[in-house]
């Protein structure tokens, strides 16, 4: 993550300024919400409600929500439920996705003991974690198989193996610079019979190599800790480990939840959505519990709120866990059989985990201005961005950002050419110094320490995080229910009305702008009522209450 915060002066909200200006001028739009008034009804007590109920489906199922089981089916109900309330009409989207199950798994390393306790639970860290949809060893697992390291410790490539033989051995390589899959395929095509990866900073190593493919092998994370002493043992002599890795993939069926509000335009739709599964490792309160009954309450709080200039489609993701499985099918879908409707999607805001513990407060890096996106980024992305950032900006909260890259489910989106922006408070990546003095916290461990585990519950997630990002998340979505124009040039019905009484401070700024005729009043009008409404927002701190 960036540790600068970027500043800038801020006049207006970019999307979502002109609904807010137009009735500051005496233009009054055909529908529009209130984005403050939508942001204060959206409370951190009303998510709390939410993921206590999240906590008792997963107590009630085996203490998780994962894809295909009990506990997603009661989360998805619950959220049915709360929409049929409010006046939605929720729909399932069902589809196939390949769940993984760990039957067998001990890795050692032949003369060692690992101390390591990373976590601080006052017992030794267990050594490695089985990438998702690894491969399994042979049965009964290999023994006293050499550990051999690259020479270049990333092992993405041939080349970085140059002077170093993998063949029947156990790779060790280092995360970072390219995919965990590209990895295992590299070490596997040079003769290793598995991959183990070392994390390149504080915490567990959670991967996934995506999907099951005949060219992968065995594949473990370890911790950065573990992979040093590894290292350091290599460097005097020969090392061996034995591994033993049995699983199975199961195809089961699952669903996303998708909920229109029923009133809008329905030509250009904004579109917001979180995943609602688990890891089968835990209940999954914070990933992504939190960013799904953060758009359960905008949604109920939205259809309270009158009519709407633009459709809101709110989407709850199945199967993002085992592949970003629910969005990508949504898409795909969509692209075969209503290309027009795929079409018709403004732009799309995911939100994947907003309540981390040790929190920051990022956007996705869509401008690339601290990180080069490793994708394509659709036009109108840029926009969505900045929607959040002026936000951030015209309160006073420092924001970094965090990178533009595909890895949740705004990834089919974008490879759609849909633009997209979001928010996240951090997985695992460890909290930096710089980042503690913007957000505080605690610099040295993971900003979720507890991503992934049976201990991301009720007790993993961090208020004031959830209030900060909980308030982007009203404001923008009111303000793109308003006005889409400045992301995709869409401009709002407006019912123009007598114009107003222009005072002389106000004729100087609408002469300033060249506005003569109605239309401009919305891009033109009196900021002294956005900037009010900001400031009011600013006094404000968002708590539990």
């Amino acid at each position: 993550m960036s540790t600068t915060q970027r500043s800038r002066v801020t006049i207006g909200f970019g999307a979502g300024a002109g609904v807010v200006l137009a009735l500051a001028a005496g233009i009054a739009p055909a529908a529009a919400v209130d984005p403050v008034d939508l942001e204060d009804r959206v409370t951190v007590a009303a998510i709390r409600a939410h993921l206590q109920a999240f906590q008792e489906i997963a107590g009630e199922n085996g203490g998780n929500r994962a894809a295909g089981t009990s506990g997603y089916e009661a989360s998805a109900a619950y959220i049915e439920a709360a929409l049929t309330a409010a006046g939605y009409t929720p729909l399932r989207q069902h589809f196939e996705a390949d769940v993984q199950e760990i039957q067998e798994y001990t890795f050692a390393v032949d003369g060692f003991t690992f101390t390591d306790d990373e976590d601080g639970d006052g017992t030794p860290d267990p050594l490695g974690v089985p990438m998702e949809f690894t491969p399994s060893t042979p049965a009964g697992g290999i023994a006293d198989v050499p550990i051999v390291a690259p020479t270049v410790a990333i092992g993405c490539t041939a080349a970085d193996w140059d002077g170093a033989d993998p063949t029947g051995a156990i790779a060790l390589v280092s995360r970072g610079d390219c995919t965990f899959g590209e990895k295992v395929t590299t070490a596997a095509a040079l003769g290793a019979v598995a991959v183990i990866v070392y994390n390149h900073e504080a915490g567990p190593l959670n991967g996934t190599l995506g999907e099951q493919t005949p060219d992968l092998v065995p594949a473990v994370g370890i911790l950065q800790s573990q992979g040093a002493s590894i290292l350091a043992a290599l460097s005097s002599g020969a090392v061996t480990a034995d591994l033993n890795l049995q699983q199975t993939v199961t195809a089961v069926d699952t669903f996303n939840v998708i909920a229109d509000t029923p009133t809008g335009r329905t030509d250009n739709t904004v579109m917001v959505g979180a995943h609602l599964d688990s890891v089968p490792e835990g209940p999954g309160i914070n990933d992504n519990g939190s960013g799904s009954a953060a758009i359960l309450e905008i949604a109920l709080q939205l259809a309270a709120s009158g009519e709407l200039e633009n459709q809101v489609r709110f989407a709850w993701w199945g199967a993002e866990e085992v592949g970003l499985l629910g969005s990508t099918h949504y898409v795909d879908d969509l692209a075969a059989n209503d290309e027009a409707e795929l079409d018709e999607i403004a732009t799309y805001l995911n939100f994947d985990m907003v309540a981390s513990p040790n929190y920051v407060i990022s956007v996705y890096d869509a401008n690339e201005s601290t990180y080069p996106a490793p994708v394509v980024v659709p036009e109108g992305s840029v926009a969505t961005e900045a929607v959040f950032t002026d936000y951030f900006d015209a309160i006073g909260q420092p924001w970094i950002d965090t990178e533009f890259d595909g890895r949740s489910d705004y990834q089919a989106f974008i490879a759609a050419g849909i633009p997209a922006s979001g928010l996240f408070t951090g997985a695992d990546d460890e909290k930096t110094a710089e980042q503690v003095a913007l957000f505080g916290g605690t610099a040295g461990i993971p900003q979720d320490p507890n991503y992934h585990t049976p201990q991301d519950d009720l007790a993993n997630v961090n208020d004031e995080g959830l209030g900060i990002m909980l308030g982007a998340m009203a404001f923008v979505t009111a303000s793109l229910a308003n006005d889409t124009s400045a992301i995709n040039g869409v401009q709002p019905v407006v019912d123009p009305v007598a114009p107003p009484e222009v005072t002389e401070e106000g004729s100087h700024l609408l002469a300033a702008s060249g506005a003569d005729a109605p239309g401009v009043w919305i891009a033109g009008g009196v900021l002294a009522l956005l900037l009010g409404a900001v400031a009011l927002r600013a006094s404000r701190r968002r708590t539990a209450a």
